[in-house]
């Protein structure tokens, strides 16, 4: 059984579960399905704000879909959500990715 399909099981049983959320985000980008992807984390982080890891991931998806104002809105959303949550190394990195975007 693929991977995917665990997830898919796993979401029936706990479908708020933010790392099973994520977790399923993660396997449809390797698998190209960005519109899913993109989807699966936008629900998560307006369910569970303070899920820092996914911001960083929703920007990034944002980038590559050509989405430019929207994965700057993303990036700094996150930042204030790792700022609140105390965490240093997630603020650096959404930080740099943001200057980076900016920069282009």
């Amino acid at each position: 059984m693929e991977r995917i399909d665990k997830l898919r099981q796993m979401l029936a049983v706990s479908p708020d579960d933010s790392f099973l959320n994520h977790a399923m985000a993660m396997e449809l980008l390797g698998q190209g399905a960005d519109k899913e992807a993109r989807s699966v984390l936008e629900t998560l982080l307006g369910r569970d704000p303070g899920y820092v890891g996914s911001y960083y991931q929703l920007a990034r998806l944002l980038e590559k879909m050509g989405e430019r104002a929207e994965a700057l809105e993303w990036y700094e959303k996150g930042f204030k959500a790792a700022q609140k949550a105390g965490d240093r190394h997630a603020m650096n990195e959404l930080r740099m990715a943001w200057d980076e975007l900016l920069d282009e």
